[in-house]
């Protein structure tokens, strides 16, 4: 699991082409609610350590996150073959977490 929001996004074209199951958080560093979401988060992708995360820091003018419509942090978008398939946002139970995990990997 990653542990610091990058700067560096990857393009939107290179999401959609992503193979199996991965999931994107959007949100800073600095954030109070992305901080308190780290903690069930962490519970949550533990049991899923081969899974690909991408922590992406967000904010005006930053296109990935433009282009899945995300207004309030963190937001976390699982996807599976580069389809969203749910999105939670501000989320702060491991169950939660885990539910939509199970969504997304076999």
């Amino acid at each position: 699991m990653e542990t610091v929001y990058t700067p560096a996004a990857p393009e939107r074209s290179s999401i959609d082409a992503l193979a199996g199951a991965a999931v994107l958080e959007f949100g800073t560093n600095w954030c109070g609610h992305c901080m308190a979401t780290q903690a069930p988060l962490a519970q949550a992708m533990a049991a899923h350590p081969q899974l690909r995360h991408y922590k992406i820091e967000d904010g005006p003018g930053r296109a990935l996150g433009r282009s899945y419509r995300v207004k309030l942090w963190p937001t976390l978008i699982f996807l599976r073959d580069g389809v969203e398939v749910t999105r939670l946002v501000r989320p702060l139970q491991a169950d939660d977490i885990a539910v939509a995990l199970a969504q997304i990997v076999e």
